[in-house]
């Protein structure tokens, strides 16, 4: 029915009115929080391009988990920065790794909370790549082995779920099979389904110590411009066995998200990516904008368009304002 009888401000009208009739809830349960972990004791050192953000010691992310426990927020993601790095990244699949011996850290010290982890080379290979290289290429079969090692070593120290983000063709398949044969068929594997080489991964580049030495990532990140690859990227995991799918970066991805919903009933998640976070900080510092209410509104936007998980740098502000209930 037309105006005038047809006023959708009238439910507008209060903060009530409003609350009754939204479509989308944004909940500390959607959260997961990435920590950097580095070697060493006492260390907690802000990251210059994410204000907020710190490379923790193991002994400071164990208190960093019991605040996150306090507030409500799930889960972790864990990304490391190794003491030595190599071609082949060989702490990546260290028994003795950072990663792994933070993750049987938060397992001990916060047993409730979910422990996931990168499944990753960047961090831990001299020419920061996501796989082995050989004559300047990034080579796709011999990186399913080492990527499979790695999700098995993070298994085993108490990993919760494995995250591959190196966007090697059949990785899923063979970190599943692997898995599966180490008896860890109950493991699920959040994949980095639809991960874009995007201009918004520099300050994560910072936290991680992870650029590239040489060229970039574009021969294995999908092209900005693609939509119905992600799609088939997208077929192809849920085929070899992911339990999530990933969209990176998310705000520039919204339709992907959307669409990914619409065809599969799969979890789905979203990376709020370094650069989407630094921008918010950054306009915030500067007052041109109100950084608390952009976070909220791009959480839920987030949400909006149908992401179940969001893995964001804002996880802990935000969940203090949902538990405020603002």
């Amino acid at each position: 029915m037309p105006f005038p009888k047809t006023r959708l401000r009238r439910m507008r009208a209060t903060e009530t009115h409003r609350r009754m009739v939204r479509e989308t809830t944004l909940s500390v349960d959607d959260l997961i929080y990435p920590i950097f972990t580095v070697h060493g004791r006492n260390i907690r050192h802000e990251i210059n391009s994410m204000p907020g953000v710190f490379q923790l010691s193991i002994d400071q992310i164990i208190i960093e988990v019991k605040e996150l426990q306090g507030i409500g927020i799930p889960a972790v993601i864990l990304f490391g920065i190794p003491a030595h790095k190599d071609e082949k990244g060989t702490e990546a699949y260290s028994d003795h790794g950072i990663v792994q011996q933070a993750a049987r850290a938060i397992k001990d010290s916060a047993p409730g909370l979910l422990v996931i982890t990168d499944v990753c080379l960047c961090e831990y290979t001299s020419h920061g790549h996501c796989g082995v290289v050989k004559d300047g290429h990034v080579l796709n079969d011999p990186t399913l082995e080492l990527l499979a090692k790695e999700a098995v070593s993070h298994v085993k120290a108490g990993a919760d779920i494995v995250a591959p983000s190196d966007m090697m063709d059949g990785r899923v398949f063979a970190i599943r099979d692997a898995l599966d044969r180490e008896g860890f068929e109950q493991i699920p594997i959040l994949s980095y389904a639809a991960k874009y080489a995007s201009g918004l991964y520099g300050p994560f580049r910072d936290a991680a110590e992870a650029a590239p030495q040489f060229g970039d990532r574009k021969s294995y990140q999908m092209d900005p411009a693609n939509s119905r690859e992600a799609m088939r990227e997208i077929a192809l995991d849920i085929e070899e066995g992911a339990d999530i799918v990933m969209v990176k970066p998310a705000i520039p991805y919204l339709d992907i998200i959307y669409r990914i919903k619409e065809r599969w009933d799969i979890p789905v998640a979203a990376y709020n990516v370094s650069g989407e976070y630094a921008m918010v900080k950054a306009a915030g510092r500067f007052g041109w904008i109100d950084e608390r209410r952009v976070m909220m509104e791009t959480l839920t936007a987030i949400k909006r368009a149908g992401a179940d998980l969001i893995l964001t740098y804002f996880a802990k502000d935000a969940a203090k304002m949902l538990l405020e209930g603002r």
